[in-house]
């Protein structure tokens, strides 16, 4: 085996009281494809930020040709011949193509050689296997194209190693055949490539080896001819369920609350289609671009459907605005809390009081601040929220209790329907016990449950079915008595069709 032209060993990285990576190494040669899964969380973004010099680790060494480097920021990077291209591209839309090919070069002089500048654009677009006007402005260019763009920079700037991060997500079958061309053109330029993708079909056809992290720690590393659909799945799933007991079968349910039926955001998500009932958790599973988010904006009608239908109660519901959701008893707890959840510079008591504001006000349209601290105090007092005071500026509460006071400011509205969105994203172990608790105490008095979630064991242990996205299509829908880790990550990497779920 030739000599890694990149090696990482050992790196460590912690984010607070958080492990983002472990003890994890990596080895990349010259002229390979190599693929770097995972699931949600499992680490990939990290190392590949320590890679390109957006972070330092904080443990482990890093080699290039055998020697090991310090890559202290992203022109340390660039300078070591490492570069990345991501799945929303970075051009500059004002800048022709040769411009943005050679944006980072710093020995071009004061005077441009304006047609010396192109010749040198279309040599090195040439070296892609693609044909692209070098003289056309990047703001006309499709998403593949910005990408082939950004792919011609890195080896104006003679890459050793490219990394490819999710590049296919958002492109066209044909583009995607295009791009896995230059992939392979480039192996064949001596060029390590490493690949990061869902797409397990991808990894299969284009990669030679193939790395698995979980939980931010390696887990396997093996040729792609020794690896099954199915053991890749498992090692990408195969963590213990933490402090989380999965369910084991679901409970009786009330009447339905929610009937959708071919709900679709044009451009975005297509042909999602579920029942929901008083009482019932459901849960939306799948992986990064799978527009779990998106069907949750829509039916709080923050970004509304294009077409579909949405009933509740038996009636035809048109969800166009948070106001028009909220008339019809729904509430959204975002995954954003500083975007869309929060008022991080106002007081707790202000952001619980926030939806609830009309039944506050006094004759002279004041409100009633005393009303306010009582409701704020009845709900710290019921969700344990850890604070010495109400008036407290909830920006200067830890995230457990940030978002104990989110979910407090929509169960006063008393919700029929209740959409939470990674509901315990960034908060530590207790905090997500109480408020997995929370939310089984809510099912368990009538309020039908929508839980988007991109951790696994919690969707095993909130879940009494499980619905797949992947790509923006629903894949399937499981009762949680036939869920299984690897089940549902087959269906969200489409290792198995929808059709079989």
């Amino acid at each position: 085996m030739p000599e890694p032209v990149l090696a990482l060993d050992g790196i460590a990285k912690s984010f607070a009281l958080t492990a983002a990576l472990a003890d994890v190494s990596l080895e990349l040669l010259p002229g390979e494809i190599h693929a770097l899964v995972g699931e949600n969380g499992a680490g990939k973004s990290t190392l590949i930020k320590i890679m390109t010099g957006v972070h330092q680790p904080d443990a482990g060494t890093i080699r290039l040709a055998g020697t090991a480097v310090t890559i202290a920021d992203t022109q340390a990077a660039q300078r070591l011949g490492i570069a990345a291209i991501y799945q929303e591209p970075m051009v500059f839309p004002d800048l022709d193509v040769a411009e943005n090919i050679f944006i980072s070069h710093r020995d071009l002089g004061l005077w441009m050689d304006w047609r010396r500048l192109h010749e040198a654009a279309r040599r090195e677009i040439e070296r892609l296997g693609v044909t692209l006007d070098v003289r056309r402005a990047a703001s006309g260019l499709t998403l593949a194209e910005q990408q082939t763009v950004e792919i011609a920079r890195a080896i104006s700037l003679d890459v050793k190693v490219l990394i490819m991060d999710e590049p296919t997500a958002s492109l066209s079958a044909h583009e995607v055949a295009r791009l896995m061309a230059i992939a392979r053109t480039l192996k064949g330029q001596g060029v390590a490539v490493l690949y990061i993708t869902h797409r397990l079909e991808e990894v299969f056809e284009l990669a030679d080896r193939v790395t698995v992290l979980r939980d931010g720690r390696h887990i396997s590393t093996k040729p792609i001819a020794e690896v099954t659909p199915d053991a890749l799945v498992r090692d990408m799933v195969g963590r213990a369920v933490d402090h989380f007991v999965p369910k084991a079968a679901a409970g009786p349910h009330g009447e339905r609350v929610l009937r959708v039926r071919g709900l679709a955001r044009e451009g975005v998500f297509t042909g999602v289609g579920f029942d929901l009932h008083a009482g019932e958790i459901l849960c939306f599973s799948g992986l990064v671009g799978s527009r779990r988010t998106d069907i949750g904006l829509a039916l709080f009608g923050i970004q509304p459907a294009t077409s579909g239908s949405i009933e509740l109660d038996g009636e035809a519901a048109q969800i166009e605005s948070p106001k028009a959701a909220m008339g019809h008893g729904i509430a959204y707890v975002s995954e954003d809390r500083r975007k869309l959840g929060l008022a991080m510079a106002l007081p707790i008591s202000a952001n619980i009081s926030l939806p609830s504001l009309r039944r506050l006000l006094g004759k002279l349209g004041l409100i009633d601040r005393r009303a306010e601290l009582a409701m704020a105090e009845k709900h710290r007092e019921r969700l344990n929220i850890r604070t010495h005071s109400v008036a407290l500026e909830v920006g200067k509460l830890s995230g457990g209790n940030q978002q104990k006071v989110m979910l407090a400011k929509w169960l006063e509205t008393e919700p029929r329907l209740l959409i939470f969105d990674e509901p315990t994203r960034g908060i530590d172990v207790g905090a997500k016990t109480e408020v997995h608790a929370i939310i089984n105490d809510l099912a368990a008095r009538g309020v039908a449950i929508i839980v988007i979630s991109s951790d696994l064991p919690e969707v095993m242990a909130l879940a009494d079915r499980v619905l797949v996205m992947r790509e923006g299509r629903q894949m399937g829908i499981f009762a949680i008595e036939d869920a299984t880790p690897e089940g549902i990550m087959s269906l969200a990497t489409g290792e198995r069709p929808a059709a079989a779920a």
